[in-house]
């Protein structure tokens, strides 16, 4: 263990917080193309907040450094690849991000070295596609010239609880030797230890299972939301009363956005396909939790007609827009999509959300966003739409926000006073 060097490849969410985390007990290099994202963490700041200004300096004085040359980690014998594993426009797996890093290891790989992947993938992956790339590029072979291994990331973005270092993780390894490896390094830094899987593709299953039971779980929440909302019943009192049950799990409606939950479950559902299984339950639950912000718009605009509300052309302030509170994180945010729909009706549409990066929501979305501190709006709405739970919306009086009485309040996140609001999911 006194030897290990390790190479930390793609430094986002994931990476760079486990790069950070390695650096305290062994030599580490961070490696991403962005030249930007790199040139941001060596001045000793993380834009995504995951990591400590203090904790990421401290890192970098004692010889924690991050490049954008590859040759820099040529040397390394240990290569854990953290990239981003997206779908594509029709929600097919975009394996590309996970293959040019493959390809990246295989240029600098020497034998004996091992390399380990922490990016969500169906079972299958890091064997079938990552592997052969690396040999090719390399001339080395698997399990004869180099290793491998698997632990799944568990980041859980804007959670100053389940940071890296708390995370029971799994760990598996290409052969028995290596899965022991693999373990002890992890448990080197780890506060509550690891899971040895039996193998590499158990360990991919299990962090597949592990967003798309959430996403079917909460497809759940947002169905039972829609029934009691047609009933007239308020769902969020539904779920407190049934809650109380000793093996009742508690989850809310709402919209499922992000890297992880609302992308994860397309990787296992064209998978299994490809076996001759139909993932129904699976397959359901993305078209349900996909199409709640049409949903959300159609409550908000039923509102409206109750209240006299002229939609056409109507004010509207939409509070947070990335995917989850007190999080800068804007991937496959859900709330763009009540943006976008509300945008069939009105032109008036102001987002005001301090967490949110206005050039990338812009480049990304089309949406500008307002990141004025939410106490200082100086403007009166038709409707203001709680979107995303941040603190800054906390204490905040919404209907001081409204032109009069007779205008509207929705809650999506269920977490103002009710006495403020009109409706929620």
């Amino acid at each position: 263990m006194e030897k290990i060097k390790i190479a930390v490849i793609g430094l986002g969410y994931v990476g760079l917080p486990l790069a950070r985390l390695f650096s305290t007990k062994f030599s580490t290099i961070g490696f991403d193309r962005n030249s930007k994202r790199v040139d941001e963490i060596m001045s000793g700041h993380d834009i995504t907040h995951e990591v400590d200004d203090e904790l990421l300096s401290g890192a970098i004085v004692k010889g924690f450094y991050c490049t954008t040359e590859l040759e820099k980690i040529r040397g390394c014998n240990v290569y854990i690849v953290a990239v981003p594993t997206p779908v594509d426009i029709n929600n097919h797996p975009d394996l590309t991000p996970l293959i040019g890093a493959s390809d990246a290891v295989g240029q600098v790989i020497s034998r004996g070295d091992i390399v380990i992947y922490e990016s969500t993938v169906y079972p299958g992956v890091t064997e079938e596609d990552c592997l052969p790339v690396i040999e090719r590029v390399s001339g080395l072979k698997f399990n004869e010239d180099f290793y491998a291994g698997y632990s799944p990331e568990r980041i859980n973005p804007g959670d100053k609880e389940h940071t890296v270092e708390k995370i029971k993780k799994v760990t598996s390894g290409s052969t028995p030797e290596i899965a022991t490896f693999v373990d002890d390094l992890y448990n080197a830094v780890l506060v509550n230890g690891t899971y040895k899987a039996s193998s590499i593709r158990v360990a991919e299953a299990s962090k597949i299972i592990e967003n798309s039971q959430r996403d079917v779980n909460i497809a759940f929440m947002n169905e039972l939301a829609k029934i009691f909302n047609a009933m007239g019943i308020d769902t969020q009192d539904v779920i407190e009363a049934a809650a109380t049950k000793w093996n009742f799990i508690k989850m809310k409606p709402g919209l499922v956005g992000g890297h992880c939950i609302s992308v994860d479950p397309y990787y296992l559902i064209q998978k299994a396909q490809v076996y001759g299984v139909m993932p129904r339950i699976m397959t359901e639950a993305r078209r349900l939790n996909d199409g709640m912000g049409e949903y959300i718009v159609n409550q908000v605009l039923k509102l409206m007609n109750k209240k006299g509300v002229m939609v056409k052309d109507a004010d509207v302030l939409i509070l947070g827009v990335t995917f989850k509170e007190n999080c800068p994180d804007i991937r496959n945010t859900r709330i763009v999509d009540v943006y976008h729909t509300l945008q069939q009706y009105t032109g008036n549409i102001t987002v005001v959300d301090p967490w949110a990066d206005e050039a990338s929501l812009e480049k990304a979305y089309g949406i500008r966003v307002n990141g004025i501190n939410p106490m200082k709006i100086d403007r009166k709405f038709d409707v203001v739409i709680l979107g995303v739970a941040h603190n800054e919306f906390k204490g905040l009086n919404v209907r001081n926000l409204l032109k009069g009485d007779n205008r509207v309040v929705y809650d999506v996140k269920g977490v103002l006073p009710l006495d403020q609001i009109d409706g929620r999911l």
